[in-house]
Protein backbone atom coordinates (compact mmCIF):
# COMPACT_ATOMS: atom_id res chain seq x y z
CA UNK A 1 0.00 0.00 0.00
CA UNK A 2 1.23 3.59 -0.85
CA UNK A 3 2.14 5.37 2.10
CA UNK A 4 0.82 8.37 3.47
CA UNK A 5 3.88 10.60 1.92
CA UNK A 6 5.53 9.49 -1.06
CA UNK A 7 9.05 11.20 -1.66
CA UNK A 8 9.89 11.59 -4.82
CA UNK A 9 12.71 13.30 -6.34
CA UNK A 10 12.72 15.29 -9.11
CA UNK A 11 14.92 14.68 -12.27
CA UNK A 12 16.45 18.43 -12.36
CA UNK A 13 19.97 18.42 -10.46
CA UNK A 14 18.84 21.83 -9.19
CA UNK A 15 15.50 21.15 -8.11
CA UNK A 16 14.79 20.82 -4.40
CA UNK A 17 13.35 17.37 -3.55
CA UNK A 18 9.29 18.14 -2.64
CA UNK A 19 7.34 15.59 -0.84
CA UNK A 20 4.08 14.68 -2.86
CA UNK A 21 0.97 14.71 -1.09
CA UNK A 22 -1.59 11.70 -1.64
CA UNK A 23 -4.31 13.49 -1.96
CA UNK A 24 -6.79 10.69 -0.32
CA UNK A 25 -4.66 11.75 2.65
CA UNK A 26 -4.77 15.47 2.90
CA UNK A 27 -5.43 16.81 6.25
CA UNK A 28 -5.74 20.60 5.19
CA UNK A 29 -3.26 21.50 7.35
CA UNK A 30 -0.99 24.53 6.64
CA UNK A 31 2.53 22.10 6.04
CA UNK A 32 0.52 20.11 3.89
CA UNK A 33 -0.80 22.79 1.70
CA UNK A 34 2.32 23.98 1.85
CA UNK A 35 4.19 20.46 0.58
CA UNK A 36 0.95 20.38 -2.17
CA UNK A 37 2.40 23.48 -3.37
CA UNK A 38 5.67 22.59 -3.13
CA UNK A 39 5.96 19.52 -4.94
CA UNK A 40 3.05 21.20 -8.01
CA UNK A 41 5.41 24.38 -8.57
CA UNK A 42 8.72 21.58 -8.68
CA UNK A 43 7.16 19.81 -11.11
CA UNK A 44 5.71 22.18 -13.55
CA UNK A 45 8.74 23.94 -13.51
CA UNK A 46 10.92 20.95 -14.31
CA UNK A 47 8.17 20.16 -16.88
CA UNK A 48 7.84 23.15 -18.60
CA UNK A 49 11.44 25.24 -18.20
CA UNK A 50 13.58 21.75 -18.12
CA UNK A 51 11.89 18.89 -20.50
CA UNK A 52 10.20 21.91 -23.01
CA UNK A 53 11.19 25.24 -23.52
CA UNK A 54 7.60 26.53 -22.56
CA UNK A 55 9.41 28.58 -19.07
CA UNK A 56 7.51 31.45 -19.02
CA UNK A 57 5.27 32.99 -16.32
CA UNK A 58 2.02 32.95 -18.05
CA UNK A 59 2.11 29.02 -18.75
CA UNK A 60 4.19 28.04 -15.49
CA UNK A 61 1.32 30.14 -13.46
CA UNK A 62 -1.77 28.20 -15.43
CA UNK A 63 -0.35 24.92 -15.35
CA UNK A 64 0.07 25.50 -11.03
CA UNK A 65 -3.25 26.45 -11.02
CA UNK A 66 -4.11 23.46 -13.00
CA UNK A 67 -2.43 20.75 -10.89
CA UNK A 68 -3.88 22.71 -7.53
CA UNK A 69 -7.48 22.15 -8.87
CA UNK A 70 -6.66 18.93 -10.04
CA UNK A 71 -5.34 18.16 -6.34
CA UNK A 72 -8.70 19.49 -4.65
CA UNK A 73 -10.93 17.65 -6.89
CA UNK A 74 -8.69 14.64 -6.39
CA UNK A 75 -9.00 14.81 -2.24
CA UNK A 76 -12.97 14.14 -2.82
CA UNK A 77 -12.00 10.59 -4.63
CA UNK A 78 -13.58 7.31 -2.82
CA UNK A 79 -12.07 4.65 -4.40
CA UNK A 80 -8.92 4.28 -2.65
CA UNK A 81 -7.48 1.36 -4.11
CA UNK A 82 -7.71 2.67 -7.79
CA UNK A 83 -6.19 6.29 -6.72
CA UNK A 84 -3.22 4.02 -5.19
CA UNK A 85 -3.07 2.17 -8.55
CA UNK A 86 -2.90 5.86 -10.38
CA UNK A 87 -0.42 6.96 -8.08
CA UNK A 88 1.73 3.98 -8.50
CA UNK A 89 1.47 4.29 -12.11
CA UNK A 90 2.54 7.31 -12.73
CA UNK A 91 4.55 8.41 -9.92
CA UNK A 92 6.54 5.02 -9.63
CA UNK A 93 6.99 3.73 -12.94
CA UNK A 94 9.29 4.94 -15.74
CA UNK A 95 6.33 6.93 -17.08
CA UNK A 96 7.69 9.84 -14.81
CA UNK A 97 4.34 11.59 -15.17
CA UNK A 98 3.50 12.33 -11.72
CA UNK A 99 1.10 15.53 -11.84
CA UNK A 100 -1.98 16.05 -10.32
CA UNK A 101 -3.58 16.90 -13.39
CA UNK A 102 -2.68 13.53 -14.93
CA UNK A 103 -3.57 11.49 -11.73
CA UNK A 104 -6.34 13.00 -11.99
CA UNK A 105 -7.64 12.73 -15.92
CA UNK A 106 -5.59 8.57 -15.59
CA UNK A 107 -8.56 8.45 -12.25
CA UNK A 108 -11.20 9.74 -13.91
CA UNK A 109 -11.14 7.75 -17.44
CA UNK A 110 -10.37 4.45 -15.36
CA UNK A 111 -13.49 4.65 -12.95
CA UNK A 112 -15.96 5.51 -15.85
CA UNK A 113 -14.05 2.63 -17.63
CA UNK A 114 -14.77 0.25 -14.32
CA UNK A 115 -18.49 0.79 -14.56
CA UNK A 116 -18.27 -0.32 -18.37
CA UNK A 117 -18.74 -4.08 -20.05
CA UNK A 118 -18.13 -4.40 -23.52
CA UNK A 119 -21.02 -5.36 -25.41
CA UNK A 120 -21.91 -6.50 -29.06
Amino acid sequence: MIKKLITITLFSANAAAAAFVHPMDFDNSKSQKKQVVDYIKSVVNHEYCSKMDMCTPATLRMMERSNLNAFKELTTAKNRKLMDRMINDYCRSSLRACSYTTIKMMYAHNLSASKQQLEW
